[in-house]
């Protein structure tokens, strides 16, 4: 790392709740605390010797906002309060909703069809009126100077798709000769074990679009679901109408207990993660001990109209499989039957499909997905029912909530429903209400309620000799896991199998490390910059190493090190563990590259990704999800 990066002004680090401050003549000041109780409550227990002082006159107080929008869609969450970021000294909250997140594009930009000098390729444009270039010489004189060291595309599968568009293009790049170089070794152990998975059939996407992709099972599955809803009908009518449904229905060839294989039981689970939870974060998850992952929620809807943007979604790792599950979102079972059943014919390495009922945001509830199916368990039922008849031999799992209101929990009479009236392999839920969302703390009491609910089953069917064609369902708990202690005592609950872990694993991304060892690890910052190298390195492999495909790595990397800069070492902290609602005081680390990695300013974030990604560019842009995160530090 360069001294210029270790000393460049890092910005205060994070400090108490607003429950614990005061506001002096327009400043946001830290309130005192007495010496007996130095480490309040809602403030993480740092030693004294790396505290910083409170600089009067200096916005050294930083608020942040619970609601992570983590089973969102991007930048569709609500908004937050802003009205006390207004003044002077005062921190502005809530989301930047309308953030740009599109990066530009090169203003001189080659054709593909010349990627490669010794496999040139005809243009079906024609040199003339294609609108990128044809002249390697003219592009090569545009681009900005390579980036120091080799590929990591080049290093991992021995060769660089990027062609002459790589930024690193001198590792792999004989200029004398004008020849790429190609390491047929490291191609052909690629070939076994590096390389993605799920990537959907270009004309089939281009049948969805054009709606003329067969739906074999769906046709037959949606008009029976149809008939149990009709309410327009007079009785008898509707009764003859379901019963020459139910005939002419053709049972889905897969029964429950013919379906892969579900082992959920101590499994480190990584919960869906909108935005933060992309391919290279999942893969880097799993190498650091994480057993299932899950894709970004997609939207039934545009899967059925094969929208490239949600086809994208379900592409993993090789080494996310087996334990690699899609998450699906919708409100009505013939969109969620279709997506099914396009998703069991388009991917090969997908070991669950699960349907999101617990995402909280307005813009889903209002459309009756997400956990508004929590008010409807009987269109939830029929969704997960035509989800197992379409899904071939994949099972279907179920995400929910405690309920939708506070002190209205519904969640464990919808558990119980759903496991007399359907065949889900595995029910998570979320120890929050709708209501809640990240304002207090997940209701783990509940959650064991309901795996004694989920055991009790489990244990009547074991017991039942008419039900040995079905299988256990695993029950897992989620909510406020943030070290080994936290999964240990949840999954010590009884009927409880394991805990999906979210912002505890994307602030510290070695949890499921602490949980095997079953002690807390203090990772240094080295090792810490290691992982973020990883990452980097994940990233360039699935974005490209091309100039777009560094935005767009560099992008995420900042969306990632929005939960990763939180990381409180361990061995500056008095006493373990320390909350994720607990705020720290100022703090300053034990070097400088560990008071770097905690800085709270999104441009420090910038400066860290330049370590592994190259200068940024004067027309990257970037702006944080969160307002708390986006203001001028002082120097």
């Amino acid at each position: 790392m360069s001294d210029e990066t270790l000393k460049r002004p890092v910005s205060p680090v994070q400090v108490e709740p607003e429950a614990k401050k005061q506001h002096t003549e327009g400043l946001v000041v830290a309130t005192p605390q007495p010496k007996d109780d130095h480490f309040a409550k809602g403030i993480a227990p740092i030693k004294a010797e790396y505290l910083i002082p409170h600089v009067p006159g200096t916005h050294n107080t930083i608020t942040f906002d619970d609601e992570e929008g983590l089973g969102d869609r991007e930048d569709a969450g609500e908004e937050g309060s802003d009205k006390r970021g207004k003044g002077r000294g005062k921190k502005a909250r809530g989301q930047n909703k309308k953030r740009d997140l599109a990066q530009h594009h090169e203003t001189i930009r080659l054709c593909s069809t010349v990627l490669d000098p010794e496999n040139v390729k005809e243009c079906r444009f024609g040199a003339s009126k294609c609108r990128n270039t044809h002249n390697v010489e003219e592009y090569l004189a545009s681009k900005p100077a390579d980036i120091e060291g080799i590929c990591p595309v080049f290093r991992a599968i021995g060769y660089c798709p990027a062609g002459l568009k790589c930024r690193w293009l001198h590792s792999h790049y004989n200029k004398e000769l004008n020849k790429l170089i190609k390491d047929l070794g490291v191609m052909e152990a690629a070939k076994q074990n590096n390389y993605e998975v799920n990537k959907a059939d270009i004309q089939a996407k281009a049948e969805l679009q054009r709606k003329k992709f067969d739906f074999a099972i769906s046709n037959r599955v949606i008009p029976y679901l149809d008939s149990l809803v009709q309410k327009d009908l007079p009785k008898k009518s509707t009764q003859d109408k379901t019963k020459e449904l139910m005939n002419a229905y053709v049972e889905a060839p897969f029964k429950p207990a013919e379906k892969k294989r579900l082992n959920l039981h101590r499994a480190k689970i990584v919960s869906p993660l909108t935005t933060v939870g992309n391919l290279p974060y999942r893969r880097l998850m799993k190498t650091l001990g994480a057993d299932v992952t899950y894709s970004e929620m997609a939207l039934a809807f545009p899967v059925v109209n094969g929208a490239n943007a949600e086809w994208a979604l379900p592409k993993a790792h090789l080494s996310e499989y087996p334990g690699f599950g899609v998450q699906i979102a919708t409100a009505k079972h013939w969109q969620a039957v279709k997506a099914t059943e396009a998703l069991a014919k388009l991917t090969t390495h997908v070991s669950e499909i699960n349907l999101n009922s617990g995402c909280p945001i307005d813009l889903l509830y209002r459309q009756g997905q997400g956990s508004a199916l929590m008010e409807q368990p009987a269109r939830m039922v029929r969704i997960l029912n035509g989800m197992n008849m379409a899904s071939g031999d994949i099972p279907v799992t179920l995400k929910i909530r405690t309920g939708t209101r506070d002190g209205h929990w519904n969640g464990a009479a919808v558990v119980k429903r759903v496991l007399n009236d359907t065949d889900v392999a595995a029910i998570t839920m979320h120890g929050r209400s709708r209501q809640q969302r990240y304002s207090k703390e997940a209701n783990w009491d509940y959650i064991g309620q309901v795996g004694e609910i989920v055991e009790a089953y489990n244990n009547d069917k074991e017991e039942d000799k008419d039900s040995a064609e079905t299988r256990r369902v695993f029950f897992v708990g989620n909510g406020d896991c943030y070290n080994f202690e936290d999964w240990n005592q949840a999954v010590e609950r009884k009927g409880v199998d394991s805990v999906m872990v979210a912002r505890g694993a994307l602030i510290k991304p070695w949890i499921f490390e602490e949980v095997e060892a079953g002690q807390y690890l203090d990772k240094s910052a080295t090792e810490r910059l290691d992982i973020l190298r990883t990452y980097a390195n994940f990233a360039i492999e699935h974005w490209g190493s091309d100039e777009y495909g560094i935005k767009q790595a560099r992008r995420f990397m900042c969306e990632f090190l929005s939960f990763f800069h939180r990381y409180i070492p361990v061995g500056i902290m008095e006493r373990m563990p320390a909350k994720l609602n607990q705020r720290p005081p100022m703090w300053k680390g034990r070097d400088d590259l560990e008071t770097l990695l905690a800085s709270t300013d999104y441009r420090d974030w910038i400066k860290i990704t330049e370590m592994f990604l190259g200068k940024v560019g004067e027309d990257f842009h970037f702006t944080p999800k969160h307002k708390s995160n986006a203001y001028e530090p002082q120097a």
